[in-house]
């Protein structure tokens, strides 16, 4: 009760000049002031301990039958002066439990009347006449979803297979709104039959109590249980199929390029994706199942009470084709998929903890393998798990222990056939691995953040080399470096580019930064902060694998791009009539009448040069030029 809730309590209530009980949250007293006693004719041995339903009324032992009715007739006036005393002790303990702040409610079973007093209505808004007397009047005003489980809990009181009714559940107050309430309560008078015929106790406010409790559970976007109450249902469900015997499933489910969406659409789109998605996993599972948020876009989701494997393969794929349906986003058509992990219990583990490894693990391998599918744990993927891990530890050391290199390929003009510009390409020279290409490290750097100290370094080593090969031609010699979508993250630690490049006394426009089209598309104030910021440094700017996202014009006059790359994927199909060459001529066109030079990627045979030649592009790099090379060997190209 709340008269337990602060620790002055007992002190304030012995000071008190009318009488108060202090109660326990089961209803039982606790503890006494002298005033209730002493209007009571009782000692504090008398009440302590003792539940509420057996002081409500305070009665006194009843002696045998005939011996109370010689008493009644012999001394009526004693009888009367003793009901008497019970409605007054009856009327201090309602004045008692009213101090605490709580509401005091009675039910007249055989009559079917409920009281609620004064405190209770100003609790919930109502006065006197604004709900009625019936317990179905006060039923209605109970939230629909807990009406049955407040009914199973009265009709288990009233049956007497529990001593008291505890519950918790909503009312609707008068000003529309749902507040929690714990109703406590107990019979406290039956007929001959054994039928409850009355019914008393008390009700209290623990809205703030709930809003706690649903803050620290349940996810504040989705309204899913959170990573906390995951785990304990995960326990629970665990144990419930131990001893079962009941198949259990764990689904780990990670949205694919949802960080594609959040970059281009901006937060507030990638929020009402997360909130669409948690109602589309919903859907597709029964109201048993869990399904819960851990944080960014994994979704897990907990299956049981299962006979075998074919119901998972069925939800899988409900899953996946419910993620595979377009989002409306705003004003945007987004199209988004999903890659499952699976794990079983018993069969692939027996700790909840493994279980948790196991389903992630298996999430990996279905996207490695290219997402928008589902994948069952096996045993050879802990392997591959910590295959990963271990890569990851020996990547922290890579640049410390002087593992990692930069290699340059060439930048063509295609008007003079001279080397014009280069592009600085990260190497992972591993003492035992040999050398490791970016596409098995890079992904990793980002999801640890190494990639920012990485990027760095990239940047310095890129810069003195273009100080360098600038003397040596007498002019700019410009070096450029892909710079990670991580970097430009709010909180990623990047170096002053500017003041390095100050410091080297660099010539204007001697490096420049590729990064890619879903960067710029709706870009966060930190993104164009940080791009503009290099901007003023004299970094020039590049688009990476233009063609192949989101491609907008917009942004590419807003941030002041320099240079459109082309995709390699455009240029490998030289038939005139293919699409792949017009959309390659279309973007030649569209850059130079936007005042942007053109880069062709993957540049392989003298026909590629030849028409991207004729069709008017700037540049090219490719194996027909040369591959990427160290910078001792590069420079002997210059």
């Amino acid at each position: 009760m709340s008269m337990m809730h602060s620790a002055d309590l007992p002190s304030a209530m012995h000071a008190a000049s009318e009488g108060l009980l202090l109660l326990s949250p089961d209803l039982r007293v606790v503890d006494a002031n002298d005033a209730f006693l002493q209007q009571l004719g009782l000692s504090k041995a008398d009440i302590v301990g003792r539940p509420l339903h057996e002081l409500l009324p305070l009665q006194q032992p009843v002696p045998p039958a005939a011996e109370a009715q010689a008493q009644a007739n012999t001394d009526e006036t004693a009888a009367t002066a003793m009901r008497s005393d019970m409605q007054a002790g009856e009327a201090r303990l309602r004045l008692a439990l009213e101090a605490a702040g709580d509401g005091v409610w009675e039910w007249d079973i055989s009559s079917d009347h409920f009281t609620l007093s004064w405190r209770g209505r100003q609790m919930l808004g109502y006065d006197e006449s604004e709900v009625g007397s019936r317990l179905q009047d006060w039923a209605a005003i109970t939230h629909p979803k807990d009406r049955e489980r407040v009914y199973e809990e009265m009709m288990t009181c009233l049956k007497g297979q529990s001593r008291f009714l505890a519950c918790e559940y909503r009312v609707r107050c008068k000003d529309g709104t749902w507040k929690w309430v714990m109703a406590r309560g107990a019979v406290i008078a039956r007929n001959d039959s054994g039928l409850a015929t009355r019914m008393v106790g008390t009700t209290v406010d623990i809205s703030s109590e709930q809003e706690t409790l649903r803050r620290a559970n349940f996810d504040a976007l989705t309204g899913l249980p959170n990573r906390s109450l995951f785990r304990d249902r995960l326990e629970y469900e665990v144990l419930n199929s131990r001893r079962s015997g009941k198949l259990l499933a764990l689904m780990f489910i990670d949205l694919d390029r949802f960080k594609e969406v959040n970059d281009l659409l901006g937060h507030d789109a990638g929020d009402d994706l997360l909130k669409q998605t948690a109602a589309r996993i919903r859907s597709c599972v029964r109201e048993s199942d869990t399904v819960a948020r851990l944080g960014g876009d994994e979704f897990t989701v907990i299956l049981t009470d299962l006979d075998g494997r074919s119901h998972v393969e069925h939800i899988a794929e409900k899953i996946l084709a419910a993620l595979g349906r377009p989002y409306l986003l705003g004003q945007e058509e987004i199209h988004v998929s999903g890659s499952i992990g699976i794990t079983l219990h018993p069969g692939d583990a027996h700790e909840p903890e493994r279980l948790v490894r196991n389903a992630d693990q298996a999430m990996y391998v279905a996207k490695n393998a290219g997402r928008n599918q589902f994948s069952f744990f096996t045993r050879s993927m802990q392997e591959q798990a910590w295959q990963r891990l271990k890569l990851i530890g020996e990547l922290r050391n890579a640049l410390p222990q002087r593992q990692l290199s930069l290699y340059f390929q060439p930048v063509v003009e295609l008007r003079t056939g001279k080397v014009a510009k280069a592009e600085a390409l990260l190497r992972w020279i591993h003492p035992s691995r040999g050398l490791v290409c970016p596409n098995q490290f890079i992904y990793l750097a980002e999801e640890t953040g190494l990639i920012n100290e990485i990027g760095n370094w990239v940047f310095m080593q890129a810069a003195v080399w273009a100080k360098r090969w600038s003397k040596m031609r007498n002019g700019v010699f410009q070096v450029s470096i892909n710079k990670s979508p991580v970097q430009f993250l709010a909180n990623a630690k990047t170096l002053d580019w500017g003041a390095y490049l100050s410091s080297l006394d660099l010539g204007w426009n001697s490096m420049s930064v590729e990064i890619t089209e879903g960067l710029l598309l709706n870009a966060s104030e930190a993104t164009a902060e940080k791009l503009f910021s290099l901007r003023d440094a004299g970094v020039q700017v590049a688009i990476d694998d233009f063609g192949t996202g989101y491609s907008s014009m917009a942004y590419l006059k807003k941030f002041d791009v320099d240079y459109l790359k082309v995709d390699q994927s455009f240029i490998r199909d030289t038939t005139r009539e293919s699409t792949s060459r017009t959309i390659a001529e279309t973007i030649i066109v569209m850059a130079h009448k936007l005042g942007l030079q053109v880069i062709a990627e993957g540049v392989e045979t003298e026909e590629q040069r030849q028409w991207l030649l004729e069709a008017g592009c700037d540049y090219a790099q490719g194996f027909l030029f040369s591959q990427p090379l160290p910078p001792e060997q590069f420079e002997l190209l210059l």
